[in-house]
């Protein structure tokens, strides 16, 4: 067994204090957000952990890209057949996390998932090259195949049979809206005594802000 107990790290490079957060943590998000881009220390900043509550009764995380985030919450595309689909439908009760480890920093966002409106998924979709289109409509994602053939066969033809055409966004494939209704910052300090600040959605959609001990 490989013993890492003396894996270690003094994190020290930033602080979080109540007298220099704002009141909405989606503003703060925006902050740290930028900061770590332009810090230039991860290839991809909007990289985040996606949780879900599976319906073989196991939670379960995986990673996937951030699209877009604004006051309203946080929008990220799937195969709404997959097995994380059809979790989020049947459970929208989500968690997202982003671990920034160049700036020492963690955010965990508790949200209520919803599908996003079909022109926001339709114009992204668009968006995007024509090889991912064609991944999205071919992969029947998680579900057993019998090889790696079967995959590059599908789109082989699929290439072929729309050829000169309009790639259309399948029903099947969309956005996810999670709206946070509590957000943790977690900064790194020295000593292990890291600052954790906590954002809670009230009832009159005002943030309720504690520190929590880490």
């Amino acid at each position: 067994m490989k013993d890492l107990s003396n894996y270690r790290k003094s994190y020290e490079k930033s602080e979080l204090l109540e007298t220099n957060i704002p009141e909405d943590p989606i503003n703060l998000f925006h902050k740290w957000f930028y900061e770590t881009e332009a810090f230039n220390g991860t290839e991809e900043v909007n990289a985040m952990t996606v949780a879900t509550h599976g319906l073989d009764g196991f939670p379960k995380s995986r990673v996937v890209l951030l699209k877009k985030f604004n006051e309203e919450g946080f929008i990220f595309y799937t195969n709404y057949n997959s097995e994380k689909g059809k979790a989020i439908i049947a459970n929208p009760k989500v968690c997202l996390s982003f671990f920034w480890h160049s700036m020492e920093r963690q955010v965990i966002i508790k949200g209520i998932a919803e599908k996003t409106a079909e022109i926001i998924s339709d114009n992204y979709f668009d968006s995007r090259p024509d090889g991912s289109k064609l991944g999205a409509i071919v992969s029947p994602q998680s579900e057993v195949i019998p090889s790696r053939d079967f995959l590059d066969e599908k789109l082989k033809q699929l290439e072929t049979d729309l050829a000169g055409k309009t790639i259309v966004r399948p029903e099947h494939w969309g956005g996810f809206l999670v709206r946070p209704v509590e957000v943790e910052f977690w900064q790194g300090r020295a000593n292990r005594l890291h600052d954790r600040i906590r954002y809670q959605l009230q009832d009159d959609y005002a943030w309720k802000i504690d520190r929590l001990s880490p």
